[in-house]
């Protein structure tokens, strides 16, 4: 077995790619083309720039900004300079980016200026002036060619790194360990206040070296990455696995159905990963049939719930060569079980696969004994890829890693006889119907085979008689005009009483954080984000 160091750093796999695939296109935004040598020149000048501003190895560097080649070479600068990166989520407000900014005490944040119509600065100044402040936040710096007086633009924090000498600036990467941590990514907070995951390097590129190879990510391959760079699913499953394949990434900063449409055609487009709700939207564009999406040969996505049809849909009719179901969490680095090409359709949509090599999976009991294949539990993780613990929070760290090493996800699910992991559920979205456990992504994944469903979450609502019953916030296919009774009568049809949605409310979409999950919370209260119709 390769110890942490014999796996490497990211600033090595950097400097590999740039000496490996020097020629190869690595980066395609807009008109900007970027070979592998060119952004290892770019990210050499991004490292010397963080060594100028005193960035040490350890300190805390945060990133809050869309994906751009730009956010690519900052925070790889940042981490060959021996700095863990913390990203943001894009769609924080000013006062939840800087909750995180503080309890990461970060000393240097790279900023966007504008995205979706919100000025960052702006709201991070609103933040800043209302609450206690940042004292460790020593910098900030603005993904842009200005920035206010106090702030610094990125021109201006490239050009102070250009005294630093070459050799220094390949001294400090080459001293980054595998044992070190690499990036803090904080939960995505869809049931409670964001936690950070501490990762290594020596992980990172474990458990990614494994997700190319099940994958089949190869030289060549011109990849889409939609998946936010603050998630781990963009980040590692996108620039750091595309690094080590020698592929082409294309950034794409906001989902958006006829950019990616656009995207796919131009480009030349051969991965692309993200939520079924991204693959279901292309299949379904009216005008997909106007753009030659033949270059499109892997696509790999995760839920709970991902339709048969979806599968078959997208190799029946998009010609997609693989398409591979995982899963995976933050604090696993990521990734815990994929599919394996060959699968049949009926695993791929059924099931998330199985453990990647490292890894075990357990389907436990409240007390944390295993239980046989078939029967509903806690799924348990252990293997390399285990988060070293919570930043800073020791307490919350005991509550879901076990002396023996052992995750506890939260996650619902079942294991088959060959080892094939299906997600029911969170535990916490779980309710009980006059004593019968029900999931709401199993109902939802029997209510998605209605023909009129576009899209459907459920989630449970209190009842004098049963405790909780389910109640479905369904989005009708367009031209649609089922009613809730239809959907109740059918499902009455095809699912066991207790998990028969009781009511039906059909809305125009789904509230989803940037990661493509639905926010159960806002369903659940009175500041729903999905407006009736």
């Amino acid at each position: 077995m390769r110890g942490d160091e014999e796996w490497g750093s990211v600033p090595g796999l950097v400097r590999s790619a740039a000496r490996r695939y020097a020629d190869v296109e690595a980066v395609v935004e807009g008109r900007t083309r970027v070979t592998y040598a060119e952004l290892g020149e770019r990210v050499e000048r991004a490292t010397a720039a963080c060594v100028a501003s005193g960035v040490a190895p350890g300190d805390r560097v945060a990133i809050w900004a869309p994906n751009s080649l730009d956010w690519m070479v900052a925070a790889l600068g940042a981490v060959s300079a021996g700095a863990v990166l913390v990203p943001l989520n894009t769609r924080f407000k000013g006062g939840e980016a800087a909750d995180v900014l503080r309890r990461s005490g970060a000393r240097l944040l790279f900023v966007t200026g504008t995205f979706l119509g919100t000025s960052y600065v702006a709201s991070l100044r609103r933040a800043l002036a209302d609450g206690p402040g940042l004292p460790a936040l020593e910098q900030v710096v603005v993904l842009s060619d200005d920035a206010p007086a106090d702030y610094r633009s990125w021109k201006d924090f490239l050009a102070g790194g250009d005294g630093v000498d070459e050799a220094e600036v390949r001294r400090r990467a080459a001293s980054v360990r595998g044992s070190w941590p690499s990036d803090i990514v904080f939960t995505s907070g869809t049931t409670g206040r964001p936690k950070g995951a501490v990762i290594t390097h020596a992980q990172t590129l474990r458990a990614y070296a494994i997700w190319s190879e099940l994958a089949g990510l190869r030289q060549g391959d011109r990849y889409l990455i939609v998946n936010p760079f603050f998630h781990t699913f963009g980040y590692k499953a996108g620039v750091i696995a595309c690094l080590m394949r020698g592929a082409t990434m294309i950034p794409q900063p906001v989902f958006d159905v006829d950019t990616v449409l656009a995207n796919i055609a131009a480009e030349r487009v051969s991965v692309l990963p993200g939520p079924p709700t991204l693959h279901q939207s292309l299949l379904d564009h009216p005008s997909r049939t106007a753009h030659d999406l033949s270059a499109l040969r892997l696509v790999v996505t995760g839920a709970a719930v991902v339709p048969l049809t979806l599968v078959e849909r997208l190799r029946g009719e998009l010609g997609v060569e693989t398409v591979l179901t995982a899963y995976g969490l933050s604090e696993a680095s990521g990734v815990v079980t994929m599919c394996r090409r060959g699968d049949p359709p009926s695993v791929i949509a059924s099931t998330s696969g199985r453990a990647i090599p490292g890894t075990e999976v357990r389907v436990a009991d409240p007390t944390g004994a295993p239980l046989p294949a078939g029967t509903p539990g806690e799924v348990l993780v252990r293997g390399f890829h285990v988060m070293r613990g919570y930043y800073q929070d020791p307490v919350a760290t005991a509550e879901v890693l076990d002396p023996e090493g052992w995750l506890r996800t939260g996650d619902v699910g079942v294991l088959d006889e060959a080892g094939n992991l299906r997600i029911t559920d969170r535990l916490k979205d779980m309710f009980i119907v006059g004593g019968f456990n029900a999931y709401p992504a199993e109902i939802e994944q029997l209510l998605g085979l209605h023909p009129d469903v576009l899209d459907v979450a459920v989630v449970g609502v209190p009842d004098p008689r049963l405790g909780e019953v389910a109640k479905a916030y369904v989005v009708r296919r367009p031209g649609s005009v089922t009613t809730a009774d239809d959907l109740i009568a059918w499902s009455r049809r095809e699912m066991a009483n207790y998990k028969v949605p009781r009511e039906v409310e059909f809305v125009g979409e789904l509230p989803r954080n940037a990661s493509g999950k639905v926010v159960k919370g806002r369903l659940r209260g009175p500041g729903r984000a999905a407006d009736a119709v």
